[in-house]
């Protein structure tokens, strides 16, 4: 399994893989050893889909070169958006699979492991010498399973295999999206909001805390959404502030929101994180504010993409907020939840940006002082109402933008970052700080946009051989954000409390905060 793109993407794989194994299919790290190879793609931007292009046709040429009867099967956003032109377009590929279809997984294995031997003329040991035929000379059509608008979100019972290390997991809350962005084909891909019900999502939570997981991220297209397609006579057309405001105020008082799940979460016995991820900012609400002001165990992190705040760029984008609006929003969670991270992303190079607008966002970032910031540089997507307007963007001047944008907040990180020397820290511990997590903390994300470019990230010194450890704070989420490298050796997986001692740019180092053994105290 090669799965790319979004948590909920991963979430999707981890659950193919819960029933692949289930049936008694043997899971296998080497592609070449696979009888069948399954790419779960992303399509959210044209370079997540170059990737799941240029995956997709790596798989093939390595399977020509080692393994001819390998089968390949290519599932998620990919084959949703272009259902009907990828079997002609790829037709190396055995199955295509839709999100609806990740419960029949087994099954579209067996099939393209079947198919492929078709293909070759009847051999199916996998083997080069194998093979009677040459591949072109049968004609045989691809499968397709994939349906057009899918319906399908997960429950407790559903079998699944975590990808994610042991102390942290996501968790889908709901699927789909109702949002009319001019720039954003995802409602065509993952279909309309459909909430999880409160009590299983509970319930599939409960099981990850005895499992041993010290964070639980709430991921869906709309977290905020959350309950509000649950209630009685429900209608999605509630995208801007004021009717969400207004069909939430009308909602009885046992109705199912992300407040009233969020309580019921923390209520979980247990020492663990709960992260908020994907809000949006036209469904914030007070009591959501104070949800997470009361609750000890949401950790202190909001992540509400804007976008733009430009008056104009916000109504072509369609975001059906204002900049008083958004101004305000931000004054009531930060008055209201002391503490608290603010992440957000930016779109620049969007149709009809001129260099005013442009200029308006940058003195934004540089007045609010995002503590978290990522900058999209916009993506022509087919099929969406930017694509069709008017005064698109050059390349040229799109990437300047966005090189521009992230200078203004590597900046800001860089003061935030320094603002933290000497205060102490409860941070969740990754694992010993080697090569590889340092290297994969040059963070580029296809959800999040550019996050650390420019960035000096720590390198601990060789020369000494001292132990390092990686950790994350509560600012910090996952594959996302900075990290914090402690000197000293900690127990992995497992809070422990750090005194923060430097920064580097969007990196933190500190050092383990040891109890004294006769007072006690820290």
């Amino acid at each position: 399994m090669i799965s790319l793109g979004c948590a909920k993407n991963l979430v999707d794989s981890e659950i193919m893989l819960g029933h692949l194994m289930r049936d008694g299919m043997t899971i296998t790290n080497a592609p070449e050893d696979a009888d069948v190879l399954i790419v779960n793609t992303c399509s959210f931007i044209d370079t997540a889909q170059e990737e799941s292009v240029d995956t997709i046709l790596e798989s093939s040429e390595l399977r020509e070169a080692k393994r001819r009867g390998q089968g390949l099967i290519v599932a998620g956003c990919l084959t949703q958006r272009y259902r009907k032109e990828l079997p002609t377009l790829l037709p190396e590929v055995d199955v295509f699979m839709g999100i609806d279809q990740v419960e029949h997984v087994t099954d579209l294995v067996r099939q393209a492991h079947g198919h492929r031997a078709r293909k070759l003329g009847g051999a199916d040991s996998g083997k080069p010498e194998d093979a009677q035929q040459p591949e072109d000379s049968l004609n045989t059509t691809p499968i397709l399973d994939v349906t057009g608008r899918p319906v399908y979100i997960p429950d407790y019972t559903t079998p699944r295999f975590r990808l994610t290390p042991d102390h942290f997991a996501y968790l889908k809350i709901a699927e789909g999206c109702n949002h009319p962005c001019s720039f954003c084909i995802i409602p065509r891909m993952r279909g309309s909001h459909r909430s999880r019900q409160p009590d299983d999502i509970i319930r599939e939570a409960e099981i990850m805390v005895r499992n041993g997981v010290k964070e639980i991220n709430l991921i869906s297209q709309d977290s905020t959404y959350y309950g509000m397609d649950l209630r009685e006579g429900h209608r999605p057309n509630i995208a801007a502030p004021n009717q969400f405001r207004a069909a939430s105020d009308a909602l009885p008082e046992d109705a199912s929101t992300l407040s009233s799940l969020l309580r019921s979460l923390n209520a979980i016995p247990g020492d663990f994180w709960i992260r908020i991820l994907y809000t949006h900012p036209a469904h914030w609400t007070d009591e959501l504010i104070e949800t997470i002001a009361e609750c000890q165990k949401i950790a202190r992190y909001v992540d509400i993409p804007l976008q733009h705040i430009h008056p104009t760029m916000l109504e072509r984008m369609r975001r059906e907020t204002s900049r008083a609006y958004i101004e305000g929003l931000l004054r009531r969670i930060r008055n209201g939840i002391p503490g608290i991270a603010i992440r957000t992303t930016f779109i620049v190079g969007f149709p009809g940006e001129t260099q005013g607008c442009f200029e308006s966002l940058l003195d934004f970032i540089r007045t609010v002082r995002f503590e978290r910031l990522g900058v999209f540089g916009y993506s022509h997507e087919d099929g969406t109402r930017a694509a069709a307007m008017a005064h698109q963007i050059p390349d040229a001047l799109r990437e300047a933008r966005k090189a521009e944008a992230m200078e203004v907040q590597l900046e800001v990180a860089r003061e935030h970052a320094a603002a933290q020397h000497g205060k102490s820290m409860r941070v969740l511990v990754e694992g010993p700080a080697d090569a590889e997590r340092i290297q994969e903390a040059n963070i580029h994300s296809w959800e999040h946009g550019l996050m650390r470019a420019g960035s000096g990230s720590f390198e601990p010194d060789s020369e000494t051989n001292a132990a390092w450890m990686v950790a994350r704070g509560q600012a910090d989420a996952p594959d996302i954000d900075g990290r914090i490298y402690i000197q000293g050796s900690l127990e992995a997986h497992q809070f422990h409390d750090v005194c923060i001692t430097g920064s580097a740019d969007y990196d933190l180092v500190a050092a383990p905060l040891v109890k004294n053994p006769v007072a006690g105290s820290l």
